[in-house]
């Protein structure tokens, strides 16, 4: 990867398109479980959704092995997509870019205060 495709953009714009072409190959309730997934994945994402690339290569794989193996899609993955989703980003308490941004938003307001009433 150049440090130009790093600043645009451009590398996770061409594995976007071939994860994209992928789920399309998968069956009807596969390629929405994969619309869930990516959903609530986003959560967890940092600023450029650069550390979901390997998650999602992943889910995506045991789609696609899961699928050719006849499974079905609550076989594979429950009922729980949420929960499933917050195990492959690192847990339950993972933080996401909310918890970040409403800690630094803490933060922020403390240390203005603190100005304020020293």
């Amino acid at each position: 990867m150049s440090f130009w495709e790093t600043i645009t953009g451009s590398d996770l714009t061409r594995e976007w398109k071939a994860f994209e072409a992928r789920a399309q190959e998968l069956p009807a309730d596969y390629r929405a479980a994969w619309e869930e997934i990516n959903a609530h994945l986003s959560l967890y994402a940092d600023f450029t959704g650069r550390n979901l690339m390997p998650i999602l290569d992943n889910a995506l794989g045991l789609l696609e092995e899961t699928a050719a193996d006849g499974l079905s899609i609550h076989e594979v993955l429950g009922d729980d997509i949420e929960g499933f989703c917050a195990a492959l980003a690192g847990g339950e308490r993972s933080r996401g870019y909310r918890d970040r941004w409403r800690e630094q938003l803490n933060r922020n307001v403390a240390r203005k205060l603190g100005r304020l009433g020293g």
